[in-house]
């Protein structure tokens, strides 16, 4: 728009009202409305959504963040809330001024989900290896979002050495393939751990904590093991652990167990337990993949600053 008639909206003066507050309600109305007007978006069970409308010298810089807890993402939802918005203004700034242009609708970043965290590369910068929402950008991004960084909760695993263990007879036997534990290796990767350790041992307590105390001594940060944690006769990888942990971490399962359960109904049929050996992180997985990679996206967050407290840091 014209720089007066942003300068207008700016100094609330257009004449049928304030269209930057008018247009929040409006992104607001069409994150609710996406499913009634995109045929095959499902509904969702929006928890939280943030309209911004902020004045330019030429213009309006719109922004919206939605937030659920579901199977499925909320990027629809957000750029719906955004084109409501600049519509919202564009239809109560037409009056003043008729040339106005809406463009560069994009999504700037998606985080969870079985793709994990996705930031938009042309609105992105590399720094020391991590890559950024480009400053000019970073003002659309979530307060909590900001908070949950500045308090040591990444959304990386960076400078964590992992190792991963797959317990199972029948994969140390040689008659079925591992596919959990490269899974959980490829997971570790994608959030920039070093997983320099990987073992596979059978559903034998001795094997298995002589491997997590073997890892433990090489100086693991993080452990996770997959497999064992059901109610088998021979999965006993509970057994095997507890008497390893010095300190248990009961939220770690009672949140994968919880969050698992908006997933699959059988979430609560699993065993898994967490815990301390002295400073290094013991988690335990079921043995199947897509509970590991639930297992990751729901406890991802927390485990850095887990490890961080657990080594003296502070909150």
């Amino acid at each position: 728009m014209a720089p007066a008639t942003a300068k207008l909206i700016a100094d609330r003066k257009l004449p049928k009202g304030d269209p930057l507050v008018m247009a929040e309600v409006a992104g607001i109305i069409g994150v609710k409305k996406t499913t009634e007007l995109l045929p095959l978006c499902h509904p969702l069970p929006i928890e939280s959504v943030r309209v911004r409308c902020e004045a330019q010298i030429d213009g309006v810089e719109v922004s919206c963040e939605v937030m659920t807890t579901y199977k499925t993402g909320v990027e629809m939802e957000a750029l719906m809330g955004v084109n409501a918005a600049l519509l919202c203004i564009y239809d109560l700034t037409k009056p003043v001024d008729p040339v106005l242009t809406i463009h560069n609708v994009h999504l700037l970043m998606k985080d969870g989900g079985k793709s994990g965290l996705w930031q938009n590369p042309l609105f992105s910068t590399e720094t020391e290896g991590e890559t950024t929402v480009a400053p000019a950008l970073s003002a659309t991004l979530a307060p909590q979002t900001q908070k949950l960084q500045s308090c040591g909760h990444k959304k990386t695993l960076q400078d964590l050495k992992t190792a991963v263990l797959t317990i199972s007879d029948r994969c140390s036997r040689g008659e079925a393939l591992d596919s959990s534990g490269p899974l959980l290796k490829q997971l570790l990767e994608e959030r920039q751990a070093a997983v320099l350790w990987t073992d596979l041992v059978p559903d034998d307590i001795d094997r298995i904590q002589k491997a997590i105390i073997r890892f433990r001594e090489q100086g693991a940060d993080l452990i996770l093991s997959t497999g064992g944690t059901g109610f088998s006769p021979r999965d006993l990888t509970p057994e095997a652990l507890e008497p390893l942990l010095t300190r248990k971490i009961e939220g770690f399962g009672e949140l994968f167990r919880a969050e698992g359960f908006k997933r699959t109904p059988m979430s609560y049929l699993s065993r898994s337990i967490s815990g301390f050996m002295n400073q290094t992180l013991v988690i335990a997985l079921p043995g199947n993949p897509k509970a590991c990679r639930d297992g990751i996206e729901i406890l991802g967050h927390l485990i850095p600053h887990a490890i961080h407290i657990a080594k003296g840091g502070q909150h």
